[in-house]
């Protein structure tokens, strides 16, 4: 059999980033950036108010204070936005508006709320302001620089705000806005025909004679690889027709059902007499038929079909397609994506023991549970998502499941108050 490590270093070897594509930046949401994004010019671009105020010097008003306030005449306006640059000279104040340019000659702003107009003025909002042509009373000192956003500070000229590799978030797209970025270059998100398979088979919500079941990998497996970030393409289910299914593939690999980067097969691998994906792919030579040392999931096949898309082949009882997509396809779809292949892992204490399959590594389904000081010093514990264990069928009890915990082939029991690898999923 081949070991776990190896069929996941040949499931991975068959994918590569896709080629970067242009695309607007909301579609950029949740895609890898393949190139950096760089500013053309200083954010801030130019020194703007972080406050409703005045514009003022700050040596006018060195020695303001409520009891003793400076009057400044106000001669001008400045709202965000505006193009307005009436100076500010000795003895006067423009008014100014959060985000607005500073006027020349300014080198601080008065909040508004250490201000009072010295007759009339207006009101707007909580406060009175002075207007154009009256007088401001200021009845606080201010440091050159206060309440000022200065020009570059949060970006200089050429500065990368965002990094080939990012995965794009909403602050990603808020950064490329705020540096005229209306467009992303990305890798191109990969597109994966899902294709289940089985007599047995029938779309959930139809009626069931005796011996069918509803389908539900081809459900589980194209939600992973939208979860992964990928298009789903579910097809199926494909009945234990080898010449039948045998077709689909090639059509597949030839662009016949649009552009496929990758086909994810389930069922029909194993033993049995009507195993239909190992009848279909039993003359490719591209493709590999092979046991691998893990449970669940022994049976596995990949490779490439003729024209050279990437099959991956998993078991078709339930919660081994989920652990084989986990620990086979979906690094394979993320490197695609040009993105960190690997789910995080963590080490975790077990709260029960079990015993494991001898010379197999073990995927077992857990839960977390609530931490408890045993002493050993980790922050997480972790049981099995159900008592039944890895049983490849109980598909009902996997949404339970927080990750795999991955035990080595090495391991025939895990004991209470061992420390796990923990896949998280």
């Amino acid at each position: 059999m081949r070991g776990l490590d190896e069929h996941r270093a040949a499931a991975l070897a068959l994918a590569a980033p896709l080629p970067p594509v242009l695309v607007p930046l909301l579609e950029a949401l949740g895609q890898v950036l393949a190139q950096d994004v760089t500013t053309d010019g200083p954010l801030p671009r130019w020194d703007n108010s972080a406050m409703d105020g005045y514009a003022v010097r700050a040596a006018d008003v060195a020695a303001a204070t409520a009891e003793s306030p400076v009057a400044l005449r106000v001669v001008g306006d400045v709202a965000a936005g505006s193009d307005d640059e009436p100076a500010v000279t000795p003895g006067t104040a423009v008014r100014i508006m959060t985000g607005a340019p500073v006027p020349p000659g300014a080198d601080a702003v008065v909040p508004v709320e250490l201000t009072a107009p010295r007759a009339g003025g207006q009101a707007a909002g909580d406060h009175a302001w002075a207007t154009t042509g009256g007088e401001v009373e200021v009845r606080a000192a201010v440091t050159p620089g206060q309440h000022v956003r200065r020009a570059g500070e949060d970006a200089a000229a050429g500065d990368v705000v965002l990094r080939a590799g990012d995965v794009v978030g909403p602050a990603h797209v808020a950064a490329a806005a705020s540096v005229g970025r209306a467009t992303l270059v990305v890798h191109r998100r990969p597109r994966i025909a899902v294709v289940s398979t089985g007599d047995e088979l029938v779309p959930p919500g139809s009626p069931l004679r005796r011996g069918q079941i509803p389908d539900s990998n081809s459900w589980l497996l194209a939600a992973a690889v939208q979860d992964a970030g990928a298009d789903a393409l579910r097809l199926g289910p494909v009945g234990d027709d080898p010449a039948a299914l045998r077709r689909l593939l090639h059509e597949l690999d030839a662009g016949g059902h649009g552009t496929v980067d990758g086909v994810v097969t389930s069922g029909g691998v194993s033993a049995g007499a009507f195993d239909v994906v190992k009848a279909a792919l039993a003359d490719e030579p591209g493709v590999q038929l092979v046991p691998v040392a893990v449970q669940p999931g022994k049976p596995q096949g990949l490779g490439r079909l003729p024209s050279g898309t990437p099959v991956w082949t998993l078991p078709g009882n339930p919660v081994s397609a989920f652990a084989s997509f986990e620990m086979f396809v979906r690094p394979a779809v993320r490197r695609m994506l040009g993105a960190e292949p690997e789910r995080p892992r963590v080490a975790a204490v077990a709260d029960e023991g079990w015993r494991t399959p001898p010379g197999r590594a073990q995927l077992m389904p857990v839960r977390r549970v609530p931490t408890r000081d045993t002493g050993t010093g980790a922050d997480v514990h972790v049981r099995r998502a159900t008592a039944r264990g890895s049983g490849s069928h109980l598909v009902a009890r996997l949404a339970v499941a927080d990750g795999l915990a991955v035990i080595p082939a090495d391991v025939d029991e895990v004991r209470a108050g061992d420390t796990l690898e923990v896949l998280w999923t």
